[in-house]
């Protein structure tokens, strides 16, 4: 993955309104979203919910698919697993890592 790349998806993300929505497409899995059920569950006004989706997508964060009348936004999860790699490519300088359960970083 390309810097720019990861730039611009960790800006997208760096914004509490675009980090809720994209937690709840992740937490939708493959189902997807319609941006009424999105809205409703973060209590944002559509025109708000849209700009945000908007610069989501532009990050290669979402996708969206016409179903009929519905949209349908998704979690982009080959880029999120792209990013976390990215994140944790070098990880402790190639030495296994504590559990998850630890609070200190083996490195």
């Amino acid at each position: 993955m390309e810097e720019q790349h990861v730039i611009r998806s960790l800006a997208a993300l760096a914004q509490a309104h675009r980090l809720k929505v994209f937690r709840l497409l992740v937490v939708a899995g493959q189902h997807g979203l319609t941006p009424g059920a999105l809205a409703e569950a973060l209590e944002l006004p559509a025109a708000t919910l849209s700009f945000h989706l908007k610069e989501l997508s532009n990050a290669g964060l979402v996708s969206q698919e016409r179903i009929s009348r519905n949209v349908v936004y998704r979690a982009a999860f080959d880029h999120m697993n792209e990013l976390l790699a990215y994140l944790t490519e070098n990880c402790c300088q190639g030495e296994a890592c504590m559990p998850a359960s630890s609070t200190t970083c083996a490195c």
